[in-house]
């Protein structure tokens, strides 16, 4: 069960602010087989993945040394170990430059589309979650609200399913579709968080993980929690 969560806040933060957290959600969270983390730079959306336990990755520092007003990280447990590759490794980047997007839990009815994504040259891993970023790109389109689109993701493909977007112009949203892993808001100083629970179903992540979180939030099932620019709850939909 992988691990992610979004990150917003009105002033740029260097990346590093959030590695005690990360570090933690990895490790309670029984994650460690590969990261990555897609930021707003001053030049659009940027990405940095590696197939080596966060802890492991020395490669972190650099990338931490970045500011940015909004992120997305992810913390790979897959549910197949056989996916474990550079290919497999989330965020995923949309081609077009307009998003960043990553999950968490398992597509139940992905093959069909997997095979139609394949036989276009758009599938190079072997996970579920490539199948979803397929076709999250063919159903993005200005003026649909990205929380309808996660939705329908989740309708179309059913199964446990968190689902992570970060825009090219730094709007962050997560979609709570895992009833086995829930989905938190709160806050760690000024920056405002959405993160999945580390696959507990009570809130053990604000005592392992998030300590010291304010404005703690449990994010219903099937809806999508959105940070605006001061990294604030706009509410759930």
């Amino acid at each position: 069960m992988c691990e992610h969560f979004i990150a917003r806040a009105a002033e740029p933060f260097r990346l590093d602010e959030l590695w005690p957290f990360t570090e933690k959600v990895e490790r309670y969270g029984i994650a460690g087989f590969g990261w990555g983390a897609s930021w707003v730079g001053a030049d659009g959306l940027r990405s940095y993945r590696d197939v080596r336990a966060f802890r492991d990755d020395p490669g972190r520092e650099a990338v931490g040394a970045t500011e940015t007003t909004a992120a997305l990280v992810h913390l790979r447990r897959p549910s197949r170990l056989s996916t474990l590759s550079f290919e497999d490794t989330q965020p995923f980047d949309d081609p077009a430059g307009r998003f960043a997007f990553s999950h968490n839990g398992d597509l139940r009815d992905y093959r069909a589309m997997r095979t139609t994504f394949r036989s276009q040259g758009r599938i190079h891993g072997r996970a579920d979650s490539e199948v979803g970023a397929r076709w999250l790109e063919d159903a993005w389109h200005r003026g649909e609200p990205v929380a309808h689109l996660l939705g329908a993701l989740h309708d179309r493909f059913g199964g446990q399913a968190n689902l992570a977007v970060l825009t090219a112009d730094g709007v962050t949203h997560h979609y709570a579709g895992n009833a086995e892993n829930p989905v938190f808001a709160f806050r760690l100083g000024r920056i405002g968080i959405v993160s999945t629970g580390i696959y507990s179903l009570d809130r053990s992540l604000f005592r392992y993980a998030a300590t010291g979180a304010t404005e703690r939030r449990l994010i219903p099932v099937h809806t999508t929690a959105s940070l605006d620019r001061h990294g604030m709850l706009t509410g759930a939909s």
